[in-house]
């Protein structure tokens, strides 16, 4: 991967480039973290009853994707403030099949806080964050049945 770590202890990215979920692992271990859990989104075979999926074309509003990952990092601190370091990368364009889409990884001193900022995190950028994919399968491609509307992450860390 092309991206350079950040010099703080917040690393959001909106990439083309293959995620490489142990760098991320990596990244995020500091000596006062006995916790280090990673979450990597991965393109199955499958998809909303469609068999057969070859890979995933992701679409991002790009100029809105960093700005909102950087604020569910932001929203994550203030709910766990004790939170070492914050990963949250996601991927655009074609990814095959196996690939990692998405890759959310945080460090803190103790395990029920990595795993809470971890879960808040990947289930915020679902519901928050610009970037829709279009599944191509056997015989045809569709855009994820699942879509959503996208809601905005307000100061206190809820959905508006």
């Amino acid at each position: 991967m092309t991206l350079q770590p950040p010099t703080t202890d917040d690393w959001v990215a909106l990439t083309d480039q293959l995620l490489e979920v142990g760098l991320a692992a990596d990244w995020v271990a500091l000596p006062g973290c006995g916790a280090v859990v990673v979450f990597s989104g991965l393109v199955r075979d499958h998809a909303d009853g469609s068999t057969g999926v070859t890979h995933i074309d992701y679409e991002a509003w790009a100029e809105q994707v960093e700005p909102r990952l950087g604020a569910i990092a932001d929203q994550a601190r203030k709910r766990w403030p004790e939170l070492g370091r914050i990963v949250i990368w996601h991927r655009e364009g074609r990814v095959l099949l196996s690939e990692s889409s998405v890759v959310v990884a945080v460090s803190a001193p103790h395990r029920g806080a990595a795993f809470d900022a971890c879960e808040f995190t990947i289930d915020t950028l679902k519901e928050s964050v610009p970037i829709w994919k279009k599944e191509f399968f056997d015989g045809g491609s569709q855009w994820a049945r699942a879509a959503q509307h996208i809601t905005d992450v307000d100061d206190r860390g809820v959905l508006a």
